[in-house]
Order: C-alpha cells, then sequence, then structure tokens
C-alpha cells in the first residue's frame, strides 16, 4: 500500500510505502518529511500491528515531529510484544533518531505496593485519615453556617428570604408525598407484624402502644431523616458543585456576595425548619396505618385505637422524636454543603461527592439517633 504525502511547491515529494510480507510489516520513508505531514503518519502509524521495519534509507529529511511518531510507534510495539526497528537511516536523520529516542521518557512503571497484613494497614490508616479530614471540614463549615446565621440576626438585612422560602419549598412541601407515603407503609407493617407475634400470648391489645412508641419515639423521625438525608444532601452538594465547577462561587466571591449567606445559611436553616413538621406528617401517617392495619386485622376500631393510643402513650414520646429533628437537619444540610464545596474540577468528582454525601449524612444520622436512644436512657426519659 502506498500513501503520497501532500507537499508544498519546492519540496522533493514524499511518501510512506507500507508493504506486508511474510516477516512482518514494511514501512518504507521516502522524500522530506515535517511538521504539517505529522497528522497523516501518526494516523498511518498508529494503525501499525505486529512486526514491523521501517526503512528510512529514501528519506531525504525529517524533523523532530516524524522522528518522534517513528520512535513512538517503535516504543508502542515493542511494548505491545511485537519486534519493531528502524534500518537505512543515514546521516543526519539517524543522528536525529538517536537524538529524539536519549529523550524519550522512560516508560513508567508501576509501583507494586504493599500486599497482606501491611495493605489492610495502610487502607485502614488511610480511611481514618481520611475521616479525620472530612470531620475537620465538616466542623468548619458547621462553624462557618453559626457564624453567618448570627451575623444574620445582627444585620437582618443581609437575611435572604426568598432563597429560604425556595428552599423550605424544596426540602419540605415536595417530600411530604414520599415520607407519608413510607411511615404509612412502616405503621402497616409494624402493627401487621406486631399482631402476628402478640397473638401467641392472647396480648394483641398491646400492638397499639408497640405502634405509638416506634413511631413516635423513633421511627417516625428517624424514617423522615433518612429520607430527607437521601434528596436532600445530594441536591445541596449537586447544585454547590455545579456553581462552583462553574467558577460561579469564585465569582460570587468577586462581586463581594459571601457564600455563606448566600448558599449555606438558607439551605440548613430551610432543614432546620421543615425537618420537624415532615417528622410531625410522618408520625401522623404511620399511625393511620397502624390504626388501619389493627383494624382489618386485629378488630380494633379507630375509637378504641385512638382510646389506647392515649391512655397508654406518654406525650413525652413526641417530644424525644422531634427534639432530634433540628440536630438531624443540621448534620444532613452541613454534609451537604462541605461536600459540595469540595467538588473538584471534574464531572467525576461531582459524581463521587455526591454519593458520599448521602452516604455519611444517612450514617451521621443514625450513629446520631443512637446516641440520642442512650442519652435519654440514661436520664430516664
Amino acid at each position: 500500500m502506498l500513501v503520497k504525502v501532500e507537499t508544498s511547491p519546492g519540496r522533493t515529494p514524499s511518501a510512506i510505502e507500507v508493504t506486508s510480507r511474510p516477516d512482518g510489516t514494511h514501512v518504507a520513508v521516502s522524500g522530506e518529511l515535517g511538521l504539517r505531514d505529522l497528522s497523516e503518519v501518526e494516523a498511518r502509524l498508529s494503525a501499525l500491528t505486529g512486526p514491523v521495519t521501517f526503512d528510512l534509507s529514501g528519506a531525504r529529511r525529517i524533523d523532530t515531529s516524524i522522528a518522534w511518531a517513528v520512535v513512538d510507534s517503535c516504543q508502542r510495539l515493542e511494548r505491545s510484544g511485537a519486534r519493531a526497528g528502524v534500518t537505512g537511516a543515514q546521516g543526519a536523520v539517524a543522528r536525529l533518531l538517536d537524538t529524539v529516542r536519549q529523550g524519550m521518557p522512560p516508560p513508567a512503571t508501576p509501583l507494586a505496593g504493599p500486599r497482606g497484613p501491611r495493605a489492610w494497614l495502610t487502607q485502614l490508616g488511610e480511611a481514618v485519615a481520611g475521616s479525620g479530614a472530612a470531620f475537620v471540614e465538616f466542623t468548619g463549615v458547621l462553624g462557618l453556617f453559626v457564624a453567618r446565621l448570627a451575623q444574620t440576626f445582627l444585620r437582618p438585612r443581609e437575611f435572604r428570604l426568598t432563597a429560604l422560602v425556595h428552599h423550605c419549598q424544596a426540602v419540605g412541601l415536595q417530600a411530604v408525598p414520599i415520607v407519608a407515603l413510607l411511615s404509612f407503609l412502616i405503621g402497616v407493617v409494624l402493627a401487621f407484624q406486631g399482631a402476628a407475634q402478640l397473638r401467641q400470648f392472647g396480648a394483641e391489645v398491646f400492638v397499639v402502644e408497640l405502634i405509638a412508641i416506634s413511631i413516635l419515639r423513633e421511627l417516625g423521625i428517624l424514617l423522615t431523616a433518612i429520607i430527607v438525608a437521601g434528596r436532600t444532601a445530594s441536591a445541596f452538594t449537586a447544585a454547590i458543585g455545579s456553581m462552583k465547577m462553574r467558577e460561579e462561587i469564585d465569582a460570587m466571591r468577586t462581586l463581594g456576595i459571601d457564600p455563606g449567606h448566600a448558599l449555606i445559611v438558607p439551605r440548613v436553616l430551610a432543614l432546620v425548619l421543615m425537618l420537624p413538621i415532615l417528622g410531625l406528617i410522618a408520625n401522623v401517617a404511620g399511625l393511620f396505618g397502624g390504626a388501619l392495619m389493627s383494624w382489618t386485622q386485629l378488630g380494633i376500631s379507630p375509637a378504641m385505637f385512638m382510646s389506647r393510643l392515649a391512655e397508654g402513650t406518654e406525650v413525652a414520646h413526641v417530644f424525644v422524636g422531634l427534639v432530634k429533628a433540628p440536630v438531624f437537619a443540621v448534620l444532613i444540610g452541613v454534609i451537604g454543603c462541605r461536600a459540595g464545596l469540595a467538588v473538584g474540577s471534574t464531572a467525576e468528582s461531582l459524581g463521587r461527592m455526591t454519593s458520599s454525601a448521602v452516604v455519611a449524612a444517612i450514617f451521621a444520622v443514625i450513629l446520631a439517633d443512637a446516641l440520642f436512644s442512650i442519652f435519654f436512657e440514661q436520664i430516664g426519659v
């Protein structure tokens, strides 16, 4: 196969002749080749496979770019296990090839990492160090939120009411259907499973207390916080991370707009305001689902269910559940904002931080709920 390379007037006609032979591919270069021919030469050489011999006996002159293309092709073929060599180079062409070959960087050899217990300890240490750094960043964003919130109380004119209302709608109103539906189903499941177990002891009537205490004290607000963590932490990270990728946050600072006031305070404050309301809705939906299942499976009428609920359930259970809501809201909001501010300049970084924000927010909510349970048990509430 003969590939002609176009040359400008006054230049010696040049060509690259690729011939398939029994011992491999023979590439003959003739004439004068330079930088303007590099794209065509590189395209032809990149398609070569198997044993290749480059014959440069007919090349009158080549520049550094063509010499690099030939040497790079030889190294690429050798790395793949094929034989490659250059023959016929003379004079200035041979000296240029030697110079380029000596200047080519050596192939990078991956360092062998530790194996066995040492590798496990290394990974554990890196994970602990990364968790410590993430906790420090979380503390910094939390401090920034508290400081900017205090400044808002001192200078109310800087408060962004429109942004707060928008985020209240996004994190609160739009989450009502999914929170109510899942809480209703949790109440149904609790009533069904509780009745199946209590029926063995003839204590089906106590299913009301089981549903009420489980939902009001733990499951209602915990389920709501997990749902909000999945919805809102990812949304916060994606929104702030996209702004950082497009350098909008730097532009805000240039215009004298504080990102803490504009981005962090409205989002976290909206969660603090709306999560207790969503928790109340979840409690009502869960109790309704439990009452409906108790009526159909155990014959406990709605009136009897309400009577047992009022007699056997203390109001303290409601406050124990709702007092967790602001803490959960701050954790979710700050983790989402921190992950958004940590996004780099690539889309891969945005996806990685979004997923890590959801995982971290759910983990923080469950951990905080466990600590609350221990604390309330110790004080006897």
